[in-house]
């Protein structure tokens, strides 16, 4: 008979523990709750001995083992971990957040319920412009004057649709039909179930700088609770994902070029990552501009 080993127990984490049920607020009316989760970094590292077989413990400590398989991208056991939220968001970000495809979520459904008269407006400091070099993104804000008209504009449509929204449910129209008339700026919430892995990779890109700055607000405070049950995979993340540069052939040939003394110009060339456009003028987007980021955020690491 195959020796059973010690009754099993569900791992609690006193840090994550303390989280769970508290709500992080977000935006104006929104906020991320940590429901539960199952598991922690002893999960990972289980979940992985089963495939490594017994006797791995004495050839590296847990932490090593965290960390080599992330590095190494060997998925499955981070899988092994499970976090619940409770979000609530404005609905244009919660269409972004549904394009991960990889949770499993439910939504209030506004064919059930009232929707609150709550809608995310952007303060007068941050009405973003649009960006000449990334089509979906933004740089900087645009002046005071014009920033002042679209929130004037943001609160009267609000306002506008809230108030066709409620005349509508009083005249007797299907919440299913009337919630269609809201702006995508109000607020709906949902309970995302998702395992570690699939969890780092939507922190992975919604981080990073370039994601737009709401969603980058969600993403902030879920890593409060995936840093508070995984501390040693989160490290670990930190390091060799959201610390870490990805080059590739090109790129690596081009660090080559500079490590023999090449300029960062010459090097690009060499490897064939283009910075002038044929007309000759400078390029603004592209593998040559973004690999003189990339050696600028390496430069700029501390």
């Amino acid at each position: 008979m195959a020796d059973e080993g010690p009754p099993m127990t569900r791992p609690s984490v006193p840090a994550a523990d303390q989280l769970i049920g508290l709500k992080l607020p977000v935006l104006s009316h929104g906020f991320v709750v940590l429901v539960d989760y199952m598991g922690n970094d002893s999960a990972i590292v289980q979940a992985a001995r089963v495939s490594y077989g017994a006797g791995t413990k004495s050839v590296r400590d847990d932490r090593g083992l965290i960390r080599y398989l992330l590095r190494h991208r060997h998925t499955t056991p981070f899988e092994m971990v499970e976090f619940k939220f409770l979000i609530r968001l404005p609905i244009y970000i919660a269409r972004q957040m549904i394009r991960h495809r990889t949770a499993s979520t439910n939504e209030a459904s506004l064919r059930y319920s009232i929707e609150p008269d709550e809608y995310d407006l952007p303060s007068a400091d941050n009405v973003r412009q649009q960006s000449s070099r990334n089509r979906q993104g933004s740089d900087g804000t645009v002046s005071a004057e014009v920033g002042a008209k679209f929130r004037s504009a943001m609160e009267r449509v609000s306002r506008d649709a809230y108030a066709a929204y409620t005349e509508a449910l009083e005249g007797g129209v299907a919440r299913e039909t009337a919630r269609t008339i809201l702006p995508v700026a109000y607020y709906t919430q949902w309970y995302w179930k998702i395992d570690l892995w699939n969890l780092l990779h939507f922190l992975s890109l919604r981080l990073d700088a370039h994601a737009q700055e709401e969603i980058r607000l969600y993403a902030v405070e879920m890593s409060k609770s995936v840093e508070a049950v995984c501390p040693i995979a989160y490290e670990a993340f930190q390091d060799f994902v959201l610390g870490g540069v990805l080059l590739s052939s090109k790129e690596k040939r081009a660090i080559r070029r500079l490590l023999e003394g090449a300029t960062p110009e010459a090097a690009c060339n060499d490897a064939g990552l283009p910075l002038t456009r044929e007309d000759g003028k400078p390029m603004t987007t592209g593998e040559g501009v973004e690999f003189l980021e990339k050696l600028d955020r390496i430069r700029s690491s501390s």
